[in-house]
């Protein structure tokens, strides 16, 4: 077992095998050192997780999507390095985008889902660069998209 996954072993998370794209799309790209992963929307075992943060969704549950979209991204990682998620050099930038209505302002706490468990993860690694922003909906009605910029040994 990759000393990663140990680390998530540890925080009770196995990762899933990579999400395949819902569209016309691949889920990410190689280029050099440089991995590009397509926004992964929220999911769990039970599902998609739906619903709108500021109209009857409470920011811990839209930190909880956000941090499934986090263990899809390193799924995503994890393939796109052969199976060697080892090679992780640092977690360079998320673009995370939450379905929220017009007034909803805390879209920064809900996306430190996924910030807060790719640190408490992978340490100094994890730590990256980040937008979170609101849209008025997301695909199939997710609560949380979030895409990724990893570098790579």
């Amino acid at each position: 077992m990759s000393k990663i996954e140990e680390n998530l072993s540890k925080l009770g998370v196995t990762l899933p095998d990579a999400p395949a794209p819902a569209a016309n799309y691949v889920p990410y790209v190689v280029d050099g050192n440089t991995v590009y992963v397509s926004g992964q929307i929220s999911a769990n075992d039970a599902g998609l997780i739906t619903g709108k943060l500021g109209d009857g969704m409470s920011v811990e549950d839209g930190a909880a999507a956000a941090k499934s979209c986090a263990i899809s991204l390193l799924a995503q990682l994890k393939e796109a390095c052969g199976g060697d998620i080892d090679r992780l050099d640092r977690v360079v930038k998320l673009v995370g985008f939450v379905n929220s209505t017009g007034d909803f302002t805390d879209q920064p706490k809900v996306i430190n889902g996924a910030s807060d468990f790719l640190v408490e993860a992978l340490g100094e690694q994890g730590r990256h660069a980040r937008s979170a922003v609101s849209a008025a909906s997301l695909p199939l009605g997710v609560a949380v998209e979030i895409e990724a910029i990893f570098a790579i040994k």
